[in-house]
C-alpha cells in the first residue's frame, strides 16, 4: 500500500496569479509535441518544413482545448456547468475530455490541411505520436488534483486516499495511453508507412488501453455505470475509436496508398 503525497495542485504564484500543475501538464504536452513533430520533419525525405510544424502545433492546441473542454461539458460536466456557469472557464481545476479533445483537434488540423494543400489523412498520420506525451503529462496532473481514482484494491500498489486503498487509474492510463503508446507510435512511424495506418493504430491503441483502464476507474458519479452493471461513458467513446482504427489498419494494409508525408 502507498499514501497519496497530497501534492499541492498550485506549482506556484505570481502574486495574485496561481498557476496549477495541471495547466502546465498541457503546456509540457503541447512542447514534447512541437519538439516531437520538428524533430520528424527534419528527417531526411520528409515533405514537412519547421514552419508546418509551428503552425500545425498552433492549430491542434486549439482544437484540443476548445474541444476537450465543451467535450467535458457535454459528456461529462453538463449539470456542474449548469449549476454554476463559471464553472466553464476553470480549466485549471480539471475537467477536460480527451474524446471532446481529439474531435477538437481532427477539426482544427482538417482545417489545416484544407489551407496548405495537404492530404487530411497525411496530416492525420503525421501527428499519429505527437499527443502521447501530453496524455501522460495530462493524467499525471489529474493524479495531482486528486482525481478521477480508481476502486477499492487490496493490491500493494494501492494509493491510500480518504481511508481507502484505491487503483491509482490516472497513473495506469499515464503510463499505458502515454508511455506504452508513445513508444509503440514512435517506433511504427519512423520508416513510411501505408497512408491512415498510423492514425488506425493511434485510435485502436487508445481505445483499447481506455477501454481496459475504465474496468477499475471509478465513473464519474453523476453518469455512474450507463449499461450492465459495468459499462462506462469512456467505454461508450472509446468503442467507435476502436473499430475505426481496426478499420483503417485494414483499409491501410489492403490499399498500400504511398504516404505523402514522405518524398516519392
Amino acid at each position: 500500500m502507498l499514501t497519496y503525497p497530497e501534492i499541492d495542485p498550485v506549482a506556484f504564484s505570481i502574486g495574485p496569479v496561481r498557476v496549477h500543475w495541471y495547466g502546465l501538464m498541457y503546456v509540457l504536452g503541447f512542447i514534447a509535441a512541437w519538439w516531437l513533430a520538428r524533430r520528424r520533419a527534419a528527417q531526411p525525405g520528409s515533405t514537412w518544413r519547421a514552419t508546418d510544424v509551428d503552425d500545425l502545433i498552433f492549430f491542434a492546441a486549439l482544437g484540443v482545448i476548445v474541444g476537450g473542454r465543451l467535450g467535458w461539458i457535454l459528456f461529462y460536466g453538463f449539470d456542474s456547468v449548469r449549476d454554476t456557469p463559471l464553472a466553464l472557464f476553470k480549466v485549471w481545476q480539471g475537467g477536460m475530455s480527451f474524446h471532446g479533445g481529439l474531435i477538437g483537434v481532427l477539426l482544427a488540423i482538417s482545417w489545416f490541411a484544407y489551407r496548405r494543400g495537404r492530404h487530411i489523412f497525411d496530416v492525420f498520420d503525421f501527428t499519429a505520436p505527437l499527443p502521447a506525451i501530453g496524455l501522460c503529462a495530462g493524467r499525471i496532473g489529474n493524479f495531482i488534483n486528486g482525481e478521477l481514482w480508481g476502486k477499492p484494491t487490496d493490491g500493494p500498489f494501492g494509493f491510500l486516499v480518504d481511508g481507502q486503498v484505491r487503483h491509482a487509474s490516472q497513473l495506469y492510463e499515464a503510463a499505458l495511453e502515454g508511455v506504452v503508446l508513445f513508444v509503440v507510435l514512435w517506433w511504427f512511424t519512423s520508416r513510411p508507412r501505408p497512408r491512415l495506418a498510423a492514425s488506425g493504430l493511434f485510435l485502436a491503441g487508445y481505445g483499447t488501453f481506455r477501454f481496459l483502464v475504465e474496468f477499475v476507474r471509478v465513473p464519474d458519479a453523476n453518469l455512474g455505470y450507463l449499461a450492465l452493471g459495468w459499462l462506462t461513458m469512456g467505454q461508450l467513446l472509446s468503442t467507435p475509436m476502436i473499430v475505426a482504427g481496426l478499420a483503417m489498419l485494414g483499409w491501410a494494409a489492403k490499399a498500400r496508398q504511398p504516404s505523402g508525408n514522405y518524398a516519392a
